[in-house]
């Protein structure tokens, strides 16, 4: 009996070894063959920028952000490893992500046990490269969980060795301070380490001032990072820019929506419509597995063996949430960062369901197994048009229907050819993919414009000084995006830009070149602008300054 029972669990393992052997490698080939998918908005602005740092130049000197510059050091990384391409950009995303999985993994054995921590690792590979969440983009959120799992395994791990502890908590610190470097969200997951550090110490039984100690550790290591960023900005001399982006206007910009809502200028009912429907989206086909989640949350709970797994991934998931809803734009890849929780939940699930059939004949026992593989065949299935069928180019153009990324590679080879690597170049509209693959500076430190267009303080002050840039600057060729995407005008917005830009190119500058764009191609015509083109909507004119 015995030695069944013993073939029964290695023909398990070895079923489960199998399906994970299938959805990475799955994954993974996916991904290797959408590697070449063009850059979209925030990438262009992470590569442009990494791109500034390889050439010496720190960040926020020719390219204003609010956000912080861990993610422009990683690309920058990875781009020195890998090459200033799309290709290298995306390998690096891919290695990212294949670290994160493997963290997930570790968790999930670490929480509950090896199954649990396979079947939570196969649930992000697939729920990360969901288009409903721009998972093949290399997005900041990808950057953020990385750094941020890693710092939640070591502080699981402190029961291990007290030798280590005091080394482990502030290596720990330090990781959940790197996620903040990466992007502004990821402060709340400090908050979540403080609190099961704290819980842990006092579950323990440690005197008042040891728990005292080792939480200053822990809040210590998490600045480290902060504070080394700012003392390298400020000797590079760019500090001021850095603080005005990254606090004064993102502070600025993360109250506009609240402040909309507060006011009724923007009702809470349709507030609360338009974030269930982005929920929904970031959802997709794969709310099976947010579903097999939430009852991995009950049957945890429940069952007391498992009781600590269910509060401890109740407690991330909360942060988690707080995380994505910071500032409520809810934007698809946001959601990234809660998806590491979400798959633990599913890992808890699978293992619950699989322990309640451990005592059944060797095919019931495989359910849990089909029940997974079948759950994660659906997202893979319904996107597989995008993952199998479609070049990267048309990817792109599926997943971003309206917006310039697949037409920027051509305009920016165009501009590369036309142009000296001194010379200048200035996009109005916020298309910072353009300066990267053009590999020309900007003329202005504005590679965005929405914060133009929006209603805050800055955004006379920031209009002026864009042209103020411009102006000085005389760049070589001008880049007008006349798309919606690229401005998210209002009504109300300040039209100081775009009376300045008609005034200014008329005098100054002779159309060279027009991109015109339609939900189903893309007419280029550089050298000698047509007349007048039938439908013109999303379009984008190339201007070159007059000798």
């Amino acid at each position: 009996m015995a030695h069944k029972i013993d073939n029964q669990s290695k023909a398990l393992r070895f079923g489960w070894c199998v399906l994970a052997a299938i959805v990475f490698g799955l994954v993974i080939a996916i991904r290797i063959r959408l590697l070449d998918i063009p850059l979209e908005r925030d990438e262009g602005e992470y590569a442009y920028a990494g791109q500034l740092m390889l050439q010496g130049i720190p960040p926020y000197t020719l390219a204003y952000s609010m956000k912080f510059p861990g993610t422009y050091a990683s690309y920058a990384l990875i781009m020195s490893i890998f090459g200033q391409t799309i290709f290298g950009i995306h390998f690096g995303l891919l290695l990212v992500n294949a670290a994160t999985i493997a963290l997930i993994f570790f968790l999930g054995r670490r929480l509950i046990n090896s199954i649990a921590g396979i079947a939570a690792a196969m649930s992000y590979a697939v729920l990360s490269a969901s288009p409903s969440v721009l998972g093949l983009f290399a997005h900041a959120t990808n950057f953020v969980m990385l750094p941020v799992l890693g710092g939640t395994l070591l502080i699981l791990k402190l029961s291990e060795s007290e030798h280590h502890a005091i080394g482990r908590i502030f290596a720990s610190g330090a990781l959940f301070g790197i996620g903040v470097l990466m992007k502004q969200p990821a402060l709340l997951f400090i908050p979540f380490g403080v609190l099961y550090l704290l819980w842990n110490d006092i579950h323990r039984r440690f005197a008042l001032k040891e728990i005292v100690l080792r939480n200053l550790i822990f809040g210590i290591a998490a600045i480290v990072p902060f504070g080394i960023t700012c003392l390298v900005l400020w000797h590079a001399g760019v500090l001021d820019k850095f603080w005005f982006w990254t606090i004064r206007y993102a502070s600025e910009y993360g109250g506009i929506l609240m402040g909309a809502i507060y006011s009724g200028r923007w009702p809470l009912a349709r507030a609360m419509h338009v974030f269930a429907f982005r929920i929904a989206e970031a959802f997709d086909i794969g709310w099976v597995l947010w579903a097999l989640a939430g009852l991995g949350l009950v049957f945890g709970m429940v069952d007391r063996r498992s009781r600590f797994a269910a509060i401890f991934l109740l407690a991330l998931f909360v942060f988690s949430a707080l995380a994505v809803c910071q500032g409520l734009y809810f934007r698809p890849h946001y959601f990234i960062m809660i998806l590491p929780v979400v798959s633990l939940l599913v890992g808890l699930a699978i293992s619950k369901l699989s322990d309640l059939l451990t005592s059944r004949t060797i095919v019931v026992r495989f359910l849990p197994l089909f029940l997974l593989g079948a759950m994660l065949s659906l997202p893979v299935l319904w996107e597989k048009q995008i993952f199998f069928g479609v070049s990267p180019v048309e990817a792109c153009r599926m997943i971003y229907p309206t917006n310039p990324f697949a037409a920027a590679v051509k305009i920016a080879e165009y501009l590369r050819e036309h142009t000296n690597p001194d010379d200048t170049i200035a996009v109005l509209g916020s298309e910072p993919e353009i300066y990267f693959y053009a590999q020309r500076h900007s003329a202005t430190g504005y590679i965005y414009t929405y914060e133009l267009m929006e209603p805050q303080k800055y955004a006379r002050q920031m209009q002026e000084e864009m042209i103020h840039e411009i102006e000085s600057a005389r760049p070589k060729f001008l880049v007008s995006v006349v798309m919606f995407n690229s401005w998210l005008w209002r009504p109300d917005s300040d039209r100081l830009m775009f009376n300045w830009a008609n005034e200014y190119g008329a005098q100054n500058y002779s159309p060279v070149g027009l991109v015109n764009m339609t939900t189903k191609e893309v007419d280029y015509f550089f050298g000698d602008v047509p007349p007048p083109v039938e439908n013109l909507k999303n379009h984008i004119l190339i201007y070159k300054r007059n000798l």
